[in-house]
């Protein structure tokens, strides 16, 4: 079994100088998801909790309304190559899988080109909105961020892995999952609630990097009425979580954070009282009061915080 983490040499300069050492880099392998006959998917992730991972797209990806439209999950070993593994998933609905029909009815991705308006219609006639979201306190946020990061052991060895949180409303840490793909890493982390999906309706999902139309589409899908995360949000996202009923928070740092959807749903501490974003983000406000387009300070945060020796 393949773990996350691989040791590789490397050559280290500094000063002019060269010194030769080991160091520690995610892995990425190849997962291909069959179901029966036909390809799913083909998707290059870290491996580890691959059952996670295709529960969760099976889920997002609207192949599958429950877990337990899945009968069963298996290796294919004679498919196996050293660049990749297969996974076979039967399905316990009746009929074949129609992977036209499918692909016919899926949201393609930003990788693929995409149209705002036709997109986000098919996504709500598949998902609907979230009726009756839950209130979220700004103090809980505020500190998902720290909680997400002390988590992070793959990210911590390799400084490579993106990271995907489920905290309650009460801002416990439920589960995390990391993945050199950022919408594995979301689908991993859902797929892993399976036994208890009621979790995620009144859930939060954190992620460690930015906010695409996809990343929020899977969250409309697994029912998760709020997305935070430490980068920015597309303008697609926001249109989406907005047509949603999510909360969506984007640049969740130490300091603030700018709420982008939902933003009445977001309360100050326990006074009750409503916390817009000129109420949480006061340093990055305009001269006017308003919140700008988001922090002064648009540099990415570093991949890593491991000292090279």
């Amino acid at each position: 079994m393949d773990g996350p983490v691989v040791e590789v040499s490397r050559d280290r300069w500094s000063g002019g100088k060269k010194k030769t050492s080991r160091d520690h880099v995610a892995r990425e392998k190849a997962l291909e998801i069959r179901i029966g006959d036909a390809s799913a998917t083909v998707t290059m992730r870290t491996p580890g909790h691959d059952l996670d991972l295709v529960h969760g797209y099976l889920l997002t990806e609207g192949i599958i309304h429950g877990s337990e439209e899945i009968a069963r999950v298996r290796p294919c070993p004679e498919a196996q190559t050293d660049e990749g593994d297969v996974l076979l998933v039967t399905l316990s609905g009746e009929g074949p899988f129609r992977l036209d029909r499918w692909r016919r009815s899926s949201v393609a991705g930003s990788s693929c080109g995409i149209c705002g308006k036709t997109s986000l219609s098919a996504v709500h006639a598949h998902w609907p909105a979230i009726d009756g979201a839950s209130l979220v306190e700004s103090r809980v946020l505020a500190s998902l961020p720290a909680k997400l990061r002390a988590a992070q052991e793959g990210f911590e060895a390799t400084g490579g892995l993106h990271a995907a949180g489920i905290f309650s409303r009460a801002g416990e840490l439920r589960v995390v999952r990391e993945d050199i793909g950022r919408h594995n890493a979301v689908d991993k982390a859902i797929g892993a609630c399976r036994e208890d999906p009621a979790v995620l309706a009144d859930a939060i999902l954190m992620v460690s990097g930015r906010v695409s139309f996809e990343i929020a589409q899977k969250a409309l899908a697994a029912r998760i009425p709020a997305v935070a995360a430490v980068s920015a949000p597309s303008s697609l996202a926001i249109d989406l979580a907005r047509r949603g009923g999510q909360i969506l928070v984007g640049f969740l740092r130490e300091g603030g954070f700018n709420v982008y959807s939902g933003e009445e749903r977001v309360r100050a501490g326990r006074t009750g009282r409503s916390a817009h974003a000129r109420d949480l983000l006061p340093e990055v406000s305009g001269a006017r009061g308003e919140p700008s387009a988001g922090p002064p300070r648009r540099r990415a945060p570093r991949t890593a915080r491991r000292r090279a020796p």
